[in-house]
């Protein structure tokens, strides 16, 4: 079995160029830096997966499209999947679409979650798929397109944009890290953490996650809303809204809240221990 890797070169479809090796495939990469084309990697592969940035994506499987075989199985890697997957659905290939909930510097693919898309294929193909990951020790969420881009908008979408407005608002209000840190607590550090992670990486990765996901703008009103009826309650001095604000959504997060004391205290003592 062959497996050809589109942006095969770049750090996610180096990491999954591995996966496969390891479950016994022959790996051919195409990339900026290597001699073969994008065209000579789908000839002979049974699945041709491509591994590039998201605005990229829709270009390289349009052009790829017409070549592609019914006995091939295409696949895509990015954080939006139904652009991409209407797109290698264009081609005669089985499609399944692929989203890793994870980095390309991960040490493994141990509890990691990888979502899904079949959208045509044989049981068989889609089965061979999830032993292949599984067997790494990933755990595989189904999902359709568009449910994944839906549910995407906050679980990127919101969470990208509110870390970022954090430290946005840090610039604008003066206040380095480094000072913060001075009356720093342990939740804090998390929080911090979780900024200071996120801009070090890639702006445009995180720019395409937010701007090419059209359910991202209703998200994001809707945070502003919530924003602005948060801001009265304390602006006001309202403290009974702002209670009421509060045990609305403890009740909405429901028995979550118990299991996110536990993991967060796990957190905090490993972080105490140290």
């Amino acid at each position: 079995m062959q497996i050809g890797v589109i942006g095969g070169r770049g750090r996610m479809g180096s990491l999954f160029g591995e996966i496969f090796s390891r479950a016994g495939y022959t790996v051919r990469a195409a990339g900026r830096d290597t001699v073969l084309e994008d065209s000579d990697v789908v000839i002979g592969s049974d699945i041709v997966m491509v591994s590039v940035p998201i605005r990229e994506t829709r270009q390289v499987i349009e052009r790829i499209a017409p070549v592609l075989r019914t006995d091939q199985l295409v696949c895509d890697l990015t954080s939006l999947k139904s652009d991409p997957v209407n797109a290698m659905l264009a081609s005669r290939a089985e499609v399944i679409g692929l989203h890793p909930m994870f980095g390309p510097t991960v040490p493994s693919l141990l509890r990691q979650t990888i979502i899904m898309c079949p959208e045509r294929c044989r049981e068989e193909t889609r089965e061979r798929l999830v032993k292949i990951f599984e067997r790494e020790g990933a755990r595989v969420t189904f999902s359709t397109p568009l449910e994944h881009d839906r549910i995407m908008a906050v679980v990127q979408g919101l969470t990208h944009f509110v870390t970022l407005s954090m430290a946005e608002t840090m610039r604008k209000a003066g206040m380095t890290p480094e000072r913060t840190e001075e009356f720093t607590s342990p939740v804090y550090q998390i929080e911090l953490g979780l900024v200071g992670r996120l801009l070090s990486q890639d702006p445009e990765l995180y720019a395409d996650m937010l701007c090419m996901n059209p359910f991202v703008p209703e998200v994001l009103r809707l945070c502003n809303e919530a924003v602005n009826d948060l801001s009265a309650t304390v602006i006001d001095g309202d403290a009974e809204g702002f209670t009421r604000l509060f045990r609305q959504n403890a009740d909405d997060f429901g028995e979550y809240r118990e299991r996110s004391l536990e993991f967060t205290d796990s957190l905090i003592r490993a972080m105490v221990a140290r």
